[in-house]
């Protein structure tokens, strides 16, 4: 009778273990010996490099990405009175606008910064995907908050890999053949070509165009929540919240985080779909016109001047 009562206590406590730790049950998926070996050798590190890659640099570059993006919403506020004539809309793009020209025009090493950011992004998934592979998620079993939440993490991983590949094959590769319309995203009219690729045409929106829009809102919803929910399990993978408590209150602020980043999400997605490109485009060329007016102005001082052919400030 009492090895009964242990084996049954036993098996609660090893319950609860796997409910902690996300249900993740390792299969006997074969791998090749030597990989494999590696892989076991080496998880310690590469599993809090994994976590490391998911926060810096990815997730830093998620929170600025959605934080210029949404702008086409709140830019107007953001331009701090420089065009007191412009309504919420043309104020939006204007400093949509200003923040794409100081990105590739004024970022040094910024091809540096897009290698380091897409290696990451390489690692991050590949080891993603292996370790996705490798468990096996138990909500049947124990049907608890944690045990949604790796499955969900799984999920929102694939979708995350195949819409980041998507979102910078065709709109900083220049893949236009997998755009409907085949619009090519231009750093001068980065709103106008966005709203286009979006919608399919520069004109009304095509079926192609709404189904790249639908897409693009499960992308952006999936990787938000794959950040959010991944800080938080970060925490534990390097042993910063062991206790219980400590994991509810980093739960709250991870959640707060998600809640933000969500809404920033959806904002640029909304910027990009509510205002037709053509008047977009329209205040990107009187940006455009305006600057090349500014640079013959400072030529001409120049030339006035007698300091033509030197650098100027």
């Amino acid at each position: 009778m009492q090895t009964e009562h242990a084996s049954t206590a036993s098996a609660v406590a090893q319950g609860r273990v796997a409910a902690r730790l996300g249900s993740c049950r390792v299969t006997n998926q074969p791998q090749p010996a030597s990989l494999k070996g590696f892989l076991d050798k080496n998880y310690f590190l590469l599993r809090r490099l994994h976590s490391l890659t998911g926060i810096v640099p990815i997730g830093v570059f998620l929170i600025a990405h959605l934080t210029t993006n949404s702008s086409l919403i709140w830019g107007k506020f953001g331009l701090r009175g420089e065009a007191p004539g412009e309504g919420l809309i043309s104020g939006g793009v204007h400093y949509f606008w200003k923040e794409v020209q100081w990105i590739n025009n004024q970022i040094p090493h910024l091809l540096l910064i897009e290698l380091v950011l897409w290696f990451s992004i390489a690692f991050h998934s590949i080891l993603g995907v292996y370790y996705a592979r490798s468990g096996k998620g138990n909500t049947a079993g124990y049907s608890y908050q944690d045990n949604w939440r790796y499955t969900l993490q799984r999920i929102t991983g694939y979708i995350a890999i195949f819409y980041i590949f998507y979102h910078v094959a065709t709109l900083r590769w220049g893949w236009s053949f997998l755009v409907p319309g085949g619009t090519v995203w231009s750093a001068d009219y980065a709103a106008s070509t966005l709203a286009a690729a979006l919608r399919g045409s520069d004109t009304v929106f095509t079926l192609g165009g709404i189904l790249v829009s639908l897409f693009y809102f499960v992308g952006i919803t999936a990787s938000v929540y794959h950040f959010a929910n991944g800080l938080w399990t970060a925490a534990i993978t390097w042993g910063l919240t062991i206790s219980a408590t400590s994991q509810k209150r980093w739960g709250v602020v991870c959640a707060g985080l998600g809640v933000s980043l969500m809404a920033m999400a959806w904002m640029s997605l909304a910027g990009a779909l509510i205002t037709p490109p053509e008047e977009m485009r329209l205040v990107e060329q009187r940006l455009l016109d305006k600057g090349s007016n500014t640079e013959l102005l400072r030529i001409e001082e120049a030339n006035a001047d007698g300091t033509a052919g030197t650098s100027l400030p």
